[in-house]
């Protein structure tokens, strides 16, 4: 379990979970309760075999998202331009908010690792930072 956040613009959430035994387990998550914004965009991320994949390796002048690993483990590093943290996502329970300026990038996928990511917007590539000194940049003005 994920303890404590050290950067900026991000923080856990726990989702509710029903130990529907024999039947599963349902995990839920709602709009404006433990997700805090009205969701515009889902996605998952799967396949992930390759050893060397890596995810992320961005971040948003205003977006907000929370990021789960519904199945498997990944490493997931953190980056405020100032301080920086790896956290292990090992839990379809806890997810991470990625909120704007915040560099993300994910990597170390176990073979049955899925990600689900809820955003607060639309795709707007212009909300993107993909350069490393760009974002450096941003966060020092």
């Amino acid at each position: 379990m994920i303890k404590r956040i050290k950067v900026k613009n991000s923080g856990i959430i726990k989702l509710q979970f029903v130990d529907d035994f024999p039947d599963g387990i349902l995990v839920i998550g709602e709009a404006k309760r433990n997700i805090p914004f009205e969701p515009k965009r889902l996605y998952y991320i799967t396949n992930l075999s390759n050893p060397k994949a890596t995810r992320g390796k961005h971040a948003h002048k205003q977006l907000e998202q929370y990021i789960f690993c519904v199945s498997g483990t990944f490493r997931l590093h953190l980056d405020d331009g100032t301080t920086k943290q790896n956290i292990i996502l090992d839990s379809p329970y806890y997810g991470i908010r990625l909120g704007p300026m915040l560099w993300h990038t994910m990597s170390k996928f176990s073979r049955d690792c899925v990600i689900l990511v809820v955003a607060s917007d639309y795709f707007d590539e212009e909300d993107y930072i993909r350069d490393y000194k760009q974002f450096l940049e941003y966060t020092n003005t």
